[in-house]
């Protein structure tokens, strides 16, 4: 199991590709790509449909680490829960984007966006935005409100977004997501719900001449590992690890 599986209850890396066209969603087109994908990862087996057509293909979920893809109107996901490494993720979602220009027929040409995502979540019973604040603190100029007399937090939702470019076609993104709301506070009745951490990198447009949908991913995964690496773990899911460990 990869390291980042003791910073966090769940970890998952997520690739999606979002296109400007409608992609196909015709019987045979659909079944095909998910039939090569089975191919590579034949536990891969349970396929079904919801609404607004979308389809999936993904693993039994029973042991908490699986697979998954899915195909909607104008995305393509693919997603690994708790993977042995993030390598192993990576190699899936590779796959998968070197079988859509074939199976689903998208073009270079046709990326509105490609992100990949690092997701983090922690099981905690308890307010979700209080427990933010205790283990990351708050913006100072906040600090005094959220400390008055009285005052209890329902909604501390921290982000950061920065580019790395000029064009600011690649952008990478921090956000906190708690899962408490005003009606569990005020009921003082808090469910055993998922505090989530979501660290993305996503390139915006058309691909360039010398890029594939697999290099470019490959440079967003890398960002995505660095930022997780030299500041999320120490900055943001040790501290929020060790503040529940105390609850």
């Amino acid at each position: 199991m990869t390291g980042y599986a003791t910073v966090s209850d769940d970890f998952y890396v997520n690739v999606n590709l979002n296109t400007e066209m409608d992609l196909p969603q015709n019987r045979e087109t659909v079944l095909y790509f998910f039939e090569q994908i089975q191919k590579l990862y034949p536990a891969m087996r349970n396929f079904y449909s919801r609404e607004r057509g979308e389809f999936v293909l993904e693993e039994d979920k029973e042991g908490g680490q699986y697979r998954w893809t899915s195909v909607e109107a104008r995305r393509v996901c693919s997603g690994q829960v708790n993977p042995e490494s993030v390598a192993s993720a990576l190699q899936q979602h590779r796959y998968v984007l070197e079988s859509v220009p074939f199976s689903l027929s998208i073009s270079p040409l046709d990326c509105e966006s490609l992100n990949v995502m690092f997701g983090f979540d922690f099981t905690y019973r308890g307010n979700h935005n209080q427990l933010v604040a205790e283990a990351l603190g708050l913006i100072p100029a906040f600090e005094k409100l959220a400390n008055r007399d009285g005052a209890t937090l329902i909604c501390n939702e921290p982000v950061i977004q920065f580019s790395l470019e000029q064009d600011c076609r690649v952008q990478c993104r921090l956000a906190i997501e708690p899962r408490t709301s005003a009606y569990h506070v005020r009921a003082g009745e808090f469910p055993e719900e998922q505090l989530s951490v979501y660290i993305t990198a996503r390139r915006y447009g058309s691909l360039d001449a010398d890029e594939s949908y697999v290099s470019a991913m490959d440079r967003l995964a890398s960002l995505c590992q660095e930022v997780v690496d030299e500041y999320v773990v120490e900055h943001v899911l040790q501290p929020l690890q060790q503040a529940i460990a105390i609850k």
